[in-house]
């Protein structure tokens, strides 16, 4: 299956992260969901008119590897499980194969938009120094000394561009979670995110409606959090972990 799938993002035309730049939409609207890896081949097939895919060197599926902080007792994972509407995420990423790295705040309003503010950095850091606390400070309420390592989140990614709207489709596969000597993956897992200036049509939301899977996803740090960290309260993210844990069992179809 996966060398049909290269065959099928083959057949995408082509965008660079020069190109995308017009459509970074860092401040947006987001739609998730989650479907089992036999799905995509034939949603992909239905996108090939509608979107470009990033191309990187000719790598079009790309590796990208964070590192999410939180302070000793989760305060930012426990806002979300206990829907605070205004709440934080903090995290180094690199962009593997493009060779970027930026230290990254993720900020969710009260209105449901997501707002993402970064600066580049040079290599993933253990700590938040420098240009990293000098955004932590200007976008946020937290304190850099109190942000501690706590998880790698690791995955694959496919990046679409709509060819005549303002969105960008994200498909993330081989979802890997790592602390210490622990390590979880999610090999047939597809998470799948909608990025719009405001919640509009889409060419993706109308397969997702033709195919029946509704929308719905768990964020992938907390996701990691509940999959690796023990005695975490997460009675809240129980119903969508079962939804995970089915899709993932889905048989292919």
């Amino acid at each position: 299956m996966k060398n049909n799938l290269s065959s099928i993002l083959r057949s995408f035309d082509p965008i660079t992260l020069a190109e995308m730049d017009s459509v970074k939409l860092l401040d947006r609207t987001d739609t998730k969901f989650v479907f089992n890896y036999s799905r995509l081949p034939l949603i992909l097939k239905s996108l090939q008119d509608h979107y470009k895919i990033l191309d990187v060197n000719g790598i079009k599926q790309n590796r990208y590897e964070t590192l999410y902080f939180d302070t000793a007792d989760f305060k930012l994972y426990l806002a979300h499980h206990n829907g605070r509407i205004n709440r934080y995420k903090v995290r180094y990423r690199k962009y593997v194969d493009s060779d970027l790295v930026f230290f990254e705040v993720k900020y969710k309003n009260s209105k449901g938009r997501t707002i993402k503010s970064r600066v580049e950095r040079k290599a993933i850091d253990n700590a938040i120094e420098g240009k990293s606390t000098e955004l932590i400070i200007e976008k946020t309420p937290l304190q850099a000394e109190d942000m501690q390592p706590k998880l790698w989140v690791n995955y694959s990614r496919i990046t679409l561009v709509n060819k005549l709207s303002t969105e960008r489709l994200t498909l993330d596969l081989d979802l890997e979670f790592k602390k210490e000597n622990q390590t979880q993956t999610y090999k047939y897992l597809v998470i799948a995110e909608v990025k719009q200036e405001k919640i509009g049509s889409s060419p993706f939301l109308n397969v997702m409606k033709m195919n029946h899977v509704r929308e719905g996803s768990i964020s992938k740090y907390c996701f990691g959090v509940v999959a690796l960290i023990d005695g975490i309260k997460k009675n809240a993210f129980k119903p969508k972990l079962l939804t995970l844990n089915k899709v993932c069992n889905e048989t292919n179809l």
